[in-house]
């Protein structure tokens, strides 16, 4: 296992949260070695959520995005290298190159490298001006002054990316579509409890939802601008603009070149070292043992983010730390909040507190071999910060005290290991 003196050199590829966050934690504790930050971005590192939600509508500005002041990389002495692109990994000489003929020699090398929007394999799309994906700053700020009252938004993708554009669209006055290939919305990340409550959700909100139906054609204007797009059944949606979110492709190939092992993801264990134990990875790019279901995942959020990074900066210092926090993430669709604790399986049994039919406000928990080991929670934070415990303690209850929405959740936390048997049982909603 690599750790590191204050004679060594740290080199973090990827000025996102995770790499902001790792070189600021290795300083908080006590990394007196050299520190490189390296991001092919102008910008110091950023949180992404917003992008899509508050920095889309204008409620924040570029600052207020920032994981760390400015200030504090060169306080921390922590060299930063925006807007550079590295270009190669000599695993031998422990190397990395970039720019013209740059390189730096490095004790260990971090991989933060993220993830790149998956895109349309058609050329006339990816270059037309009123298309967009969305994960950096300046896609966002090209995407914003398209969305005026009375603008048609097509959004093709109906997973967090794609619904939170939409919430924002709508606020904003937009006339808006959604198309989703799959059944129902969020189909590849919740149940088809909570896909139907935020399908509701939209269509009250006066968004079109195309679900089922894939893209089958698009057609462009005479100065080559997106105009409709057509789906599989024949249905033709006239469009000003498009926001394309169909998911993320991890970004692997440095590693991959340098030969280092990756499958939909950095392969890392459980302390983030990679096939090559010079070499680790976090944040959305790195796959990682899954003490919850077993086998690898990697994650796409910033709590996992932000906990990979400290997890790191902890074992690298000398002080291993295995990475096995419970997932947790959040979405900000309308006035609604929905924060989610936990991993879910298409086998788990489910409770419902509210009625997703008719209220604006329900949570849904999950058990798993009579545990609950998941919940989705909307716009109720105190319920969530109890939902969390649950799910941390692995706590098994009564289905339908759970389900009753006037019993305090709390109440159920000391019911942790009893016997009552919930293997089995159908969905309980009130």
């Amino acid at each position: 296992m690599v750790t590191v003196s204050d004679n060594d050199h740290v080199v973090i590829v990827g000025a996102g949260q995770a790499g902001g966050d790792l070189a600021a934690n290795l300083r908080e504790k006590a990394f007196s070695g050299r520190i490189t930050l390296i991001g092919d971005e102008d910008s110091y590192p950023y949180s992404r959520p917003p992008l899509s939600k508050a920095y889309l509508l204008g409620n924040k500005i570029r600052s207020d995005l920032l994981v760390r002041s400015d200030e504090m990389y060169g306080r921390f002495d922590i060299d930063v290298k925006l807007g550079t692109r590295v270009k190669s990994i000599d695993r031998q000489r422990k190397r990395i190159t970039f720019g013209e003929s740059e390189h730096l020699d490095y004790d260990a090398l971090v991989l933060a490298t993220g993830g790149s929007p998956r895109t349309y394999p058609d050329e006339r799309l990816n270059s037309s001006s009123n298309v967009f994906y969305m994960r950096a700053l300046d896609q966002v700020e090209r995407l914003r002054p398209h969305l005026t009252s009375g603008t048609r938004l097509t959004v093709i993708g109906g997973g967090y990316i794609g619904l939170e554009v939409a919430a924002v669209a709508r606020t904003l006055g937009v006339a808006v579509t959604v198309i989703e290939r799959e059944q129902r919305l969020l189909a590849r990340v919740t149940s088809p409890v909570m896909s139907s409550f935020f399908d509701r959700i939209h269509r009250e909100e006066g968004v079109a939802l195309h679900t089922g139906r894939s893209v089958s054609g698009f057609d462009f204007s005479p100065d080559r601008e997106l105009s409709r797009v057509v789906l599989d059944d024949g249905t033709i949606i006239e469009t000003d603009v498009c926001l394309i979110g169909i998911g993320l492709q991890p970004n692997t190939a440095l590693a991959e070149a340098a030969g280092v092992e990756v499958n939909d993801g950095i392969i890392v264990d459980s302390l983030l070292q990679t096939s090559d134990p010079s070499i680790f990875a976090v944040g959305d790019v790195a796959r990682y043992p899954c003490s919850e279901s077993g086998g690898t995942r990697r994650l796409e959020s910033i709590p996992n983010s932000t906990e990979q990074a400290r997890a790191l900066a902890q074992t690298l210092v000398g002080n291993p730390a295995p990475y096995n926090a419970i997932p947790w993430f959040w979405s900000d669709q309308y006035e609604l909040k929905l924060q989610v604790v936990g991993l879910i399986s298409p086998s788990d049994a489910v409770v419902v507190r509210g009625d997703p039919q008719h209220d604006r406000s329900i949570s849904v928990f999950y058990i798993r071999n009579d545990e609950v080991r998941a919940a989705d929670v909307v716009s109720n934070p105190r319920e969530f910060a109890m939902a969390r415990k649950l799910v941390t303690k692995r706590a098994v209850v009564d289905p339908a005290k759970l389900g009753d929405a006037s019993f305090p959740l709390k109440d159920l936390l000391p019911v942790v290991n009893s016997s009552f048997s919930v293997g089995g049982m159908p969905a309980y909603h009130h």
